[in-house]
């Protein structure tokens, strides 16, 4: 098993910016693909940023030039930049991590519990 811990949401002004951090522990030798995904209320789950191991990056169109996401992988810690933040970026932000190659997270990724962000003046 693998356990993820988000930490880094809350509340910030239209155009202020938040760094997420993901924790990893356990199982975790298999891990290849890190990322982080989102949830707005009535919304569908969606991809945000994932990083594969072999250093491929995939970003959502709507968050390019944004939102950066990097690695630590002395520290099995995921980050996620976010800048120039719009109230359309309010929502539960989740970490995944997966032990295929592809450059998203799947179903049956490992997934932590969340994180609220809430972009608002």
């Amino acid at each position: 098993q693998v356990q993820l811990v988000e930490s880094g949401g809350g509340l910030v002004q239209p155009g202020g910016s938040l760094r997420l951090s993901c924790v990893a522990s356990g199982n975790i030798f298999n891990i290849k693909t890190m990322g982080w995904y989102r949830q707005a209320p009535g919304k569908e789950r969606e991809l945000v940023a994932a990083s594969a191991r072999s250093g491929a990056e995939n970003y959502a169109d709507s968050v390019k030039g944004r939102f950066t996401i990097s690695r630590d992988n002395a520290k099995d810690t995921v980050y996620l930049q976010m800048r120039s933040l719009e109230p359309e970026d309010t929502a539960v932000y989740y970490c995944c991590a997966d032990t295929w190659y592809g450059s998203t997270c799947r179903s049956q990724s490992y997934w932590g519990q969340g994180t609220q962000v809430t972009v608002s003046s």
